[in-house]
């Protein structure tokens, strides 16, 4: 009923809308998705940490927090249930490098993992498949987002991926 209080707390972000709206239909093929052309070209511009056999590792360019990464399958696929075993198994093994290589660089004390599969699911790019790695710290939820409609990102996209492409091999 309308205006009876429930027990769930809220915590309301509209100035994240703008950017749900923006990424549903941004995506129509192959041609115009970033994760497929994205590997066609230097890891440096792309973004890319790391290339694996069938699944590469990139950052997320509206990080939630400074490293949050993107585990993509190279081919074009939209749902988890359309990945070879292959694929999957590949995915799983880079998303846990992800996660040794970002608490070895930027040491955070958690992790958000998930993939949102669909348009109703929260996909930002639905058309192709990605696992995000969001690195957390202890008071990373702050103030800034909600009151000022800012998110603080303490590093470049550029620096974040020099530091974790150079640690990963020691990882």
């Amino acid at each position: 009923m309308a205006g009876v209080p429930d027990s769930f707390q809220r915590l309301w972000t509209p100035y994240r809308m703008a950017y749900i709206k923006a990424g549903q239909d941004q995506v129509t093929g192959e041609d115009d998705c970033p994760f497929c052309r994205g590997p066609q070209r230097e890891d440096a511009e792309s973004l890319i940490v790391h290339r694996g056999r069938t699944a590469f590792v990139v950052l997320n360019l509206f990080p939630y927090n400074s490293g949050h990464l993107l585990v993509c399958p190279y081919r074009h696929v939209p749902n988890y249930t359309d990945i070879t075993d292959e694929e999957t198994a590949e995915i799983a093994a880079l998303t846990q490098q992800s996660m040794r290589v970002l608490r070895q660089v930027a040491r955070p004390t958690g992790f958000n993992l998930g993939m949102n599969q669909g348009v109703s699911g929260g996909a930002g790019i639905a058309a192709h498949l990605h696992q995000h790695v969001v690195p957390r710290w202890g008071g990373d939820g702050n103030f800034f987002p909600i009151i000022a409609q800012t998110k603080a990102i303490p590093a470049t996209l550029g620096d974040v991926r020099e530091s974790l492409a150079a640690a990963w091999p020691a990882c």
